[in-house]
Formats: C-alpha cells, structure tokens, sequence
C-alpha cells in the first residue's frame, strides 16, 4: 500500500521540494514530480537547475527519450496535448497539484506539500480525506513546527558552544 506524506505549513514550496529530490536522490530513489501544467513543469525543471548552483539534480520531462534511466521525471496533470503525461516511475510521487493523482496507488510513496493559502489547505483537506476514506495511513508533518524545532536546537547548540567557549 502507498505510504503517504503531507507536509503541511510550507512556506516555500520550492524549498522543501529541492529539499525531498535531493534527500530521495541520496537514498537512490526515482521521484515523480507531478505538476498541473506545462507552465509549472517548466518552473520546476528552472529551479532543479538553479537551486543549488554546487550541485546536480538531473532530470527531465516525462515524454523525453531519456526518461526511463533518469532518477527525476517531471510530468504534467495536463501537457500540451491536454492530456495526463504517461508516467514510467512507480517508487516517490511528489503531488504539487490540487487534486489527487489517479495513478498514486501505484507508487510506493507519494508525498504532498501544502503551504499556507487557504485554497492550497482546502484542496489538501480534500486530498487527505479522499486517501483516508479509501483506508491510507497518513503521516502529517507540520512543516512550520519542524523548522521552529530545528531553529531552537540549531540556537541551543549555538549557545552551549558560546558558553563552551568562555
């Protein structure tokens, strides 16, 4: 059964997406980004080029010929055909649509991110229920809470080395 994630609280989206590619790539994973259109498939490949300038996601778009042996595919709800693009992964799906994927039960992990607008929490309220009435277990990550988190540890450790120091 597909292991699901939201990541609830985002405030920047983009961030924590670069953040999952990259932490799934450590872990020799295939990841699926799923957006709505062309447009916002173009903007995900713009910033998995130029998020970290040291570093490297490779990636393409779902129809190019290279797909099949590339670790990241970015596929669009509704290409330039108005269609779903044909997916070939079936291991991470990372959902930056509105909507519920069709296919998400076949992949062994999907996660959803949600910022802060109401219309984003109001979609993924939606989601959530669709996947929780259909017998998924969900694990909700506060993505706010677990930056406040790491921010009061990254302080604490910041303070303990000063007070070390003296």
């Amino acid at each position: 059964m597909t292991r699901i994630e939201f990541y609830s609280n985002v405030t920047d989206k983009q961030h924590l997406l670069i953040s999952l590619v990259e932490r799934a790539l450590l872990k020799h994973r295939q990841v699926t980004v799923l957006t709505e259109d062309v447009k916002s498939a173009t903007d995900v490949s713009v910033e998995l080029w130029q998020r970290q300038p040291d570093s490297f996601l490779p990636h393409v778009m779902a129809e190019h010929a290279h797909a099949a042996s590339t670790p990241i595919i970015i596929a669009c709800k509704k290409n330039a055909a108005g269609r779903v693009d044909e997916v070939i992964q079936d291991e991470l799906l990372i959902n930056l649509t509105v909507q519920e994927p069709q296919f998400f039960s076949r992949f062994t992990h999907l996660i959803e991110i949600v910022g802060n607008d109401e219309a984003d929490k109001l979609s993924a309220r939606q989601r959530y229920k669709f996947y929780r009435d259909r017998g998924y277990e969900i694990q909700h990550i506060d993505h706010a809470k677990m930056q406040a988190s790491k921010l009061d540890a990254d302080s604490s450790l910041s303070n303990n080395q000063a007070s070390e120091a003296e």
